[in-house]
């Protein structure tokens, strides 16, 4: 059997995105389409008074217009920390900025979208919560299982008593995923049979989620995502336009389709909460820590909740013996948060390096030399072996690499000509996930073979390492090997996100394909190892006279209460960045990602995953921010002039160092995800360099000049 998985093979869907013929959610072709424009309230705290619709009816084209007193009555779900609430017009009440309160359908978009100016919305106004610090912080019951608050040991004691203390307050600001590919939604209806085209990174929690709110059973909702120009986490759920778009369909017994603008995009569809992070660290002289305290406060909607995980990231990290983590939340009138590549973990990373930098500095000792010596040899929180840990690797080979040997440890030491010169290092850690996820692999006479999962190719490259796996496990040749993806109608998967969808689907690919390999060996009377080529099975299938073969898996996820292995992925950045002292400019110069994450499906498509990750990490500490007008609640950035992701411009040339691990216990395809990893500690290995060049320590993202000027 020849071994593919790992090859860096060009996409496999690469072909279709160059000619244009993979179509994304807004360009699937359907007759009798019609055009939803969704209308955003103007205040961000309030009620509707009254909609004058008479000049927009007027409007030749419209079909429709629906607000709360005219849209059909939906189910909506209480707040339970996965699936948003969702503001569908089903009452008066305005909550936050920007939030849905009409939508047009027309016969053209562009009718649509006239007609939607045409709306005259009057509101009563009330005052708007924008500010953390104003609000009233309360401990939410559960974050995704977990408790809020996390103790080891006596951590206040234990910070109290040390020789030497560091504690301080970190900040991020509110970011927004922007995805390139603007949300999208085409809805129809066969009697109560629903069909929704979306957007989506979870078909089937999108079906769920449809079925619920309009009272159908879920084999009644098939939802369709084939291709996906970027998610990052917004696109992990459901929101208010798909449930729009489909009972705009259900009252014009037509198919309705909707795509959000950009500054919609802004309020819409969730966004990364801002948090503020206290962090202290009591430690001896030598640098070994005794305790950590790591306090979190974010903010969540009035209406729903969500909670920014940020202190998981010191809970799984280094060896403290004395641990006390909390995660509070204050409402604010915002739309409300969601995940946003790597939840919690990115946020919480930039404040805990941070102070592990700041630590170091006050210790006198090297920043990579005191996570060595706070390494940890088994999970500081379950105290379970590793199924796997190879992040003294990343840090040797990123060291030797960039060359950290060649840094001056003091501050403002090195210069480029008329730049400072600053080297910074983080550590990064991400669980590694699996949920339930079935496959089907089915081997037809002709030498072929079809693979389907309802798991969804975000760009990330899951047709290629999909196909991989079942080529591999197949003996086929990858050109042999069709695969269709992001189909309720195909075996079940969980989301594109929580780097959890290779693992998981991957898995059952390839125990689906093992299942085809042993049937049609049965079919033959030989043994499966005799199943070589595509001709081995052909030649049975035409012998046996059967047209196709199904191999089939339910991979499930695995039971927590028999888990006997932590399982993490782990990496190390490495940032040298240029300052300019007049100016106070920060340029990326050079960055180095190390990174073990198991066994690599295809070497090109990790490659660019962990790159994905550093570029974000270049945003979250120097250009983005979201900036609300504070009196009324307004994101004042709402498009891609102000909100600055970073280009081609910002971007240095980044190193990506995979470093080879081999974990026989984590899956039986023996992969981590990667999807998240590249991006935590990515931004506080820059601030942390930003402070070796400037001795200018910046607590709040971004690393703006004003801050380093000051």
């Amino acid at each position: 059997m020849s071994k593919l998985v790992g090859d860096p093979i060009a996409r496999v869907d690469g072909a279709l995105k160059v000619t244009g013929r993979a179509k994304y959610t807004a360009e699937v072709p359907i007759a009798g389409l019609t055009y939803a424009v969704m209308v955003t309230s103007t205040i961000g705290n309030g009620k509707i008074v009254s909609i004058d619709q008479s000049q927009a009816r007027k409007e030749p084209g419209v079909i429709v217009i629906l607000t709360h007193g005219n849209a059909p009555r939906v189910h909506i779900a209480e707040p339970n920390g996965q699936a948003r609430v969702l503001r569908v017009l089903q009452d008066d009440i305005v909550y936050y900025d920007r939030q849905p309160v009409a939508v047009v359908v027309a016969d053209t978009f562009e009718r649509a979208t006239h007609a939607a100016s045409l709306l005259r919305i009057e509101y009563t106004a009330q005052p708007v919560a924008t500010r953390i610090e104003a609000g009233t912080p309360y401990a939410p019951k559960a974050i995704q299982g977990h408790a809020a608050d996390l103790k080891r040991g006596d951590a206040d004691t234990a910070f109290a008593s040390a020789a030497v203390k560091l504690d301080r307050t970190y900040r991020t600001p509110i970011y927004h995923h922007n995805p390139m590919e603007p949300h999208a939604s085409t809805a129809t209806w066969d009697g109560d049979k629903l069909t929704v085209y979306n957007a989506s990174q979870g078909v089937d929690g999108d079906r769920r989620v449809l079925a619920s709110t309009f009272g159908l059973p879920v084999q009644s909702v098939r939802v369709i995502s084939s291709y996906i120009g970027g998610g990052f986490g917004c696109k992990g759920t459901p929101w208010s336009h798909v449930v729009l778009a489909a009972m705009a369909a259900k009252v014009t017994n037509r198919p309705v389709k909707l795509v959000l603008t950009r500054p919609q995009m802004f309020s819409s569809v969730g966004h990364r909460p801002e948090t503020i992070q206290r962090v202290a660290l009591g430690a001896d002289r030598n640098g070994k820590i005794a305790a950590q305290i790591h306090e979190v406060t974010s903010h969540t909607s009035t209406f729903d909740e969500f909670t920014e995980p940020s202190g998981r990231f010191s809970v799984m990290l280094y060896n403290v013996p004395n641990s006390r983590i909390t995660q509070r939340l204050v409402r604010l009138n915002t739309a409300t948060p969601t995940f946003t590549r790597a939840p919690g973990e990115t946020s919480g990373s930039f404040a805990f390096e941070s102070a592990m930098d700041e630590l170091a500095y006050q210790l006198g000792i090297d920043p990579l030399e005191l996570r060595l010596r706070n390494y940890a040899e088994t999970d500081p929180d379950s105290r379970l072996p590793y199924s796997s840990k190879s992040l003294r690797a990343c840090y040797e080979q990123g060291a030797q690499r960039f060359g950290w040997s060649r840094r001056n440890p003091r501050v403002r030491s090195m210069r480029d000509r008329n730049l400072l010169v600053g080297m910074g290092v983080a550590t990064a850690v991400y669980p590694s996930n699996r949920s339930e996820a079935g496959g089907l692999v089915r081997i037809f006479r002709d030498g072929t073979a079809l693979v389907n999962s309802a798991g969804v190719d975000i760009g990330t490259g899951a047709y290629t390492v999909f196909t991989q796996v079942a080529a591999e496990t197949l003996g086929f040749p990858v050109e042999r090997v069709r695969i269709g993806l992001g189909d309720t109608a195909m075996p079940i998967a969980p989301n594109a996100g929580g780097s959890q969808l290779t693992a998981s689907v991957g898995t059952a690919i390839k125990l689906a394909a093992d299942d085809a390999r042993t049937r049609v060996a049965a079919l033959g009377n030989v043994s499966p190892d005799r199943l070589t080529s595509p001709e081995a099975y052909a030649a049975i299938l035409r012998k046996a006279g059967v047209a196709s073969v199904d191999g089939t898996s339910d991979a499930k996820k695995p039971d927590d209460s028999q888990k006997k292995f932590a399982t993490l992925a782990f990496g190390a950045h490495f940032a040298e960045v240029h300052v300019d002292p007049d100016l106070g400019q920060v340029r990326v110069a050079r960055f180095v990602g190390a990174f073990a994450s198991g066994r690599i499906l295809n070497a090109q498509t990790a490659r660019n995953q962990y790159m994905g990750g550093i570029v974000w990490g270049i945003g979250n500490a120097l250009t983005e921010i979201t900036r609300t007008d504070l009196r009324s609640g307004r994101i004042m950035t709402a498009n891609l002039a102000e909100y600055l992701v970073p280009t081609n411009a910002d971007v240095p040339a980044i190193e990506v160092v995979i470093v080879p691990e081999e974990d026989p216990h984590i899956n039986p395809i023996g992969v981590k995800g990667i999807g998240e990893i590249g991006i935590v500690g990515a931004a506080p290995a820059i601030a942390n360099a930003v402070y070796h060049a400037t001795g200018v320590r910046v607590r709040e993202l971004p690393i703006t000049p004003d801050k380093l000027l000051t």
